[in-house]
């Protein structure tokens, strides 16, 4: 029992302060058939009458455009490949959920997908705006962050080609999507459940709780689980949302690893409503997440890029810098970057 206490002790004061808290966050919950659950348990998805006419409108997205899609900036990664040898903590958004992450001299993404469509098909949502940075000009990338199998998040020809970039990069999912991954060729994989942790070079991954969902196929709804993930080093403490609704589940995590330098936080994808409240933030409970979080500075992403849902392109980020600034976040501390855009933190 001594023992046991002191390794306990030891492995705790080896991890980044907040880190060893992590375990409380978890195991995520399931079924009786062992499918995984939501800590509120089952959310809706609306009715027939709302789903089916909002998939004939992305279908019929193929054949129309759609104005306000975000600016993008010009970038060859020149800045990113040397900051990845001093690692000045920076956040680069490529687009959708996909940000570039360096802190703590490691660089990291989130939700990578460079392919034109979030599809298995090639007619699916149209994609607005290209990447923000092109495959072959990013640095070495340390580890990838995957939240969810939905296919505009867990996109296989990009992860593909970025284990094949580099054998060394490491590649961290939830529970059950290890699988996929390694059909397709990829085996430098973490598995991990909601407050499991893994150290990578001074810095502590922790896989953390979100409100969403999973599906590939038409049966294997729940099969695997989703989540958000918590980068915690010395210098920075990171937070990735993935897609996620409003829950209270954000001040749980800034109780065990807050506060946080920046939280990544999705603010499109809610209308219609009646499909979307359950598991996808509007700008205005964005904004309320990142206060949950403790977060110092929020940054806004998961809009505009393709065409995934029937609000306003340029609303998210308009609705959001308004809810930030008559909240103690502030103007300040809501960012909307350009696609391409590269800022400090």
């Amino acid at each position: 029992m001594r023992f046991a206490s002191l390794t306990a002790l030891l492995l705790a004061l080896a991890l980044p302060a907040g880190a060893q808290d992590a375990g409380a966050l978890g195991p995520a919950p399931r079924d009786a058939e062992g499918r995984f659950l939501n800590t509120i348990g089952p959310i809706s998805h609306a009715d027939f009458g709302v789903r089916f006419p909002f998939f004939l409108r992305r279908m019929a997205g193929q054949l129309r455009t759609r104005p306000g899609a975000p600016a993008s900036v010009a970038n060859d990664g020149t800045f990113l490949r040397e900051n990845a040898l001093h690692s000045k903590p920076t956040v680069t958004w490529i687009g959708h959920a996909t940000l570039l992450v360096q802190m703590d001299h490691v660089t990291f993404l989130t939700d990578p997908i460079w392919s034109d469509t979030p599809s298995p098909v090639a007619l699916g949502p149209r994609r607005f705006v290209a990447p923000g940075l092109a495959l072959e000009d990013l640095p070495f990338i340390d580890f990838v962050l995957i939240s969810h199998n939905h296919f505009d998040h867990l996109d296989l020809p990009t992860l593909e080609a970025l284990a094949e970039r580099d054998p060394a990069t490491r590649f961290f999912v939830p529970l059950g999507n290890a699988a996929l991954l390694r059909e397709s060729g990829i085996e430098n994989i973490e598995e991990l459940d909601w407050g499991g942790s893994i150290a990578h070079a001074g810095v502590q991954v922790v896989c953390t709780p979100s409100q969403h969902w999973s599906r590939r196929t038409l049966n294997d709804e729940r099969s695997a689980l989703w989540s958000s993930w918590v980068v915690v080093g010395k210098e920075r403490r990171f937070y990735f949302a993935g897609d996620t609704g409003y829950f209270a589940g954000f001040v749980e995590i800034a109780r065990a690893l807050g506060p946080f330098h920046l939280a990544a936080l999705p603010i499109g994808a809610y209308e219609p409503v009646a499909m979307m409240k359950d598991s996808h933030l509007n700008p205005e409970e964005a904004v309320q997440a990142a206060l949950d979080l403790d977060a110092r500075a929020a940054l806004g992403m998961h809009f505009g890029t393709f065409d995934l849902s029937d609000e306003p392109l340029e609303e998210p980020p308009r609705r959001f810098h308004a809810a930030a600034a008559e909240s103690p976040l502030g103007a300040d501390g809501a960012w909307v970057l350009r696609i391409g855009e590269t800022r400090g933190f």
